[in-house]
């Protein structure tokens, strides 16, 4: 646990908060109604990617300035502020005041385009940028060279193993009422689909039936050739059986706190999926509900409340898979740079 204070005076500026990775949909923008928070209570995690005005065209970066911090395809502007912004839930900020002429947004609150637009209450040095704005998930990230980290004599947040996330089995069901999908879902996948892409070195892929077919099978097939060998992909991890020696792909989930994925057995390419998702499409039961007269017999579904379903297909979040994607090497190649600049031309048709 630590607690963020201000570099100038040492005044406190949060409250006792634990790590965890940064979450998959951080730089997800979303429809255009307030969003909730990012992080949770408690947690900050830190975004190692320079974050906040100024910022450059690409056309005034230059592919060997890009590549040099990450970003191997081009993208709209890049930002050049300082690395490494902690970032928390509004909730968990102290001490802190607006500062009225960087208050800036697009519509019903602030984008943080001007830069930090909150100060120390206490010496009045400008300390982090609050986004609250509509399409945003609500964040404060401290500037991290206007802060200092403080350890706390609280105990240490418990790393969850992978064996009891798996006895948890808790997911984050795909539909949203009243028939949406969800945010998270469309973020996590945008993510994992970049990574498969690479996995599949450009062949077919061939996913499992169900919801994982519906939320990847479809982008796939529309991305990738048909008539080719397709290698398989099927879902790998801690409470599920060993993987087939033969399996060319394995989604496997990513650790919410460490950030790190689960390392499958054999030569399978391991493709990190957000856990709480990952979760759902391993354990959650995807059979039919049927009428049933009478009693409810053992292991028999109940149909009260109805199963949310949603009112469209799945569509993957395009500017996550972008984001992702620009940021792997292998997008380099020229057959994944043709997927990457279609999508960028076009990030709302279909399979998107």
């Amino acid at each position: 646990m630590a607690v963020f204070a201000c570099a100038r005076c040492g005044a406190a500026l949060t409250a006792a908060v634990s790590q965890i990775a940064l979450p998959v949909h951080a730089h997800q923008t979303y429809g255009h109604e307030l969003l909730p928070a990012l992080m949770e209570p408690g947690t900050y995690a830190v975004d190692p990617e320079p974050s906040g005005p100024p910022w450059r065209l690409w056309s005034e970066i230059g592919v060997q300035e890009a590549e040099a911090r990450g970003v191997f395809a081009p993208v709209g502007a890049l930002p050049f502020g300082a690395p490494g912004a902690i970032v928390l839930a509004p909730g968990d900020t102290c001490g802190t005041v607006l500062i009225p002429e960087r208050c800036d947004g697009y519509c019903m609150g602030l984008d943080g385009r001007d830069g930090p637009n909150l100060a120390c209450a206490n010496c009045g040095q400008a300390v982090a940028t609050r986004i609250d704005d509509c399409s945003y998930w609500q964040a404060v990230r401290l500037a991290p060279d206007a802060v200092r980290r403080l350890p706390t004599a609280d105990p240490a947040r418990r790393t969850v193993t992978w064996e009891a996330l798996a006895e948890e089995r808790q997911g984050t069901p795909p539909v949203e009422p009243p028939g949406v999908w969800s945010p998270w879902w469309e973020a996590a996948v945008g993510s994992a689909l970049a990574h498969l892409l690479v996995a599949s070195a450009g062949a077919p892929v061939a996913v499992p039936d169900g919801l994982a077919a519906n939320t990847f099978g479809r982008v796939l097939d529309a991305l990738l050739p048909q008539g080719l060998p397709a290698k398989r992909v099927a879902l790998a991890g801690p409470g599920l059986p060993a993987p087939d020696p033969a399996l060319d792909i394995a989604l496997v989930p990513q650790h919410p706190q460490t950030g790190r994925a689960w390392q499958p057995s054999g030569t399978a390419v391991a493709v990190p999926l957000a856990a709480d998702v990952w979760m759902h499409l391993a354990f959650h039961n995807e059979r039919s509900l049927v009428p049933v007269t009478g009693g409810t017999p053992e292991g028999v579904l109940r149909d009260d409340p109805l199963p949310m379903h949603p009112w469209r297909l799945f569509r993957p979040d395009s500017g996550v898979f972008l984001h992702t994607l620009a940021r792997v090497p292998a997008v380099r190649q020229p057959w994944l740079r043709g997927i990457y600049d279609q999508v960028r031309a076009q990030p709302y048709a279909r399979p998107f």
